[in-house]
């Protein structure tokens, strides 16, 4: 579990988060949603140590990170996965190489160890055998799924995923979220998503918190969004393509396009 209380942030005379506060829950995908500019990124830097709160606490269980002494942020940070919107993969190593990274900089274990660990991971996300391809010669998806298997490599406790299906194609994207539900899952990790992926939303948001100009707006999960009567919400979940494919669909149904 990872608590935030009261998280404030600025840059200058920006205030970019004001006081928000969200609890987000073990073994569930937690949905961070809202337009660029609603505070969304610097959130997760926050929870990632990246940046510093003017105020506020992030606990990860019972221990307040910002409280904790520089050696014990490292070591909770090696119970952090993270999956970066563009993959963030290195370009000149293969991709057994790119995934071994977080071993080698963390791990004391042997080299064979380490291999197993990278193997194993590599067939969790559907890539046994893909070692020695390098990221230019792999798919979109293929890129998404070792960034997924890298950061589940030193068996995280808590799993941060920024826009993973960020240029990818829809039935991409369901690949990818199911990949990431099922992991959550299975090792009952906290993880947490930046989206602003309705059809995300929709299928695994299991926790969500809409913001809003750097206010908790909202918060609830995917079976009570479409009843929500927040109106920004509305606005935001009503402007998407999901949505509004949707609502065009359904019209095309009854002949009305």
């Amino acid at each position: 579990m990872i608590e935030i209380r009261d998280i404030s942030k600025s840059f200058g005379e920006q205030h970019v988060l004001k006081q928000v506060s969200a609890v987000f829950e073990s073994g569930k995908t937690n949905l961070v949603i809202g337009i660029s500019g609603s505070g969304k990124t610097v959130l997760m830097k926050i929870m990632t140590g990246l940046i510093t709160p003017d105020a506020g606490k992030v606990f990860f269980n019972d221990r307040d990170y910002y409280d904790l002494s520089r050696s014990e942020q490292k070591l909770l940070r090696r119970e952090i996965g993270m999956l970066f919107q563009g993959s963030a993969l290195f370009d000149s190593l293969t991709v057994e190489e790119n995934v071994m990274l977080p071993l080698n900089m963390f791990s004391n274990d042997t080299q064979k160890e380490r291999l197993d660990r990278v193997n194993f991971c590599l067939d969790r996300v559907n890539l046994a055998g893909a070692n020695k391809k390098y990221p230019g010669e792999l798919s979109g998806g293929m890129k998404k799924r070792v960034g997924i298997a890298r950061a589940i490599v030193l068996n995280p406790r808590y799993l941060f995923c920024d826009e993973p299906n960020s240029g990818l194609d829809p039935r991409t994207s369901i690949v990818i979220d199911d990949l990431i539900i099922e992991i959550t899952k299975e090792y009952n990790m906290t993880t947490i998503i930046n989206t602003h992926d309705m059809n995300s939303v929709m299928e695994i948001g299991e926790k969500i918190v809409f913001l809003y100009k750097g206010v908790k707006d909202w918060e609830g999960n995917k079976d009570e969004i479409l009843q929500a009567k927040d109106e920004n919400l509305n606005s935001f979940i009503f402007a998407s393509d999901f949505l509004r494919d949707a609502r065009d669909a359904l019209k095309e149904k009854k002949g009305l396009l």
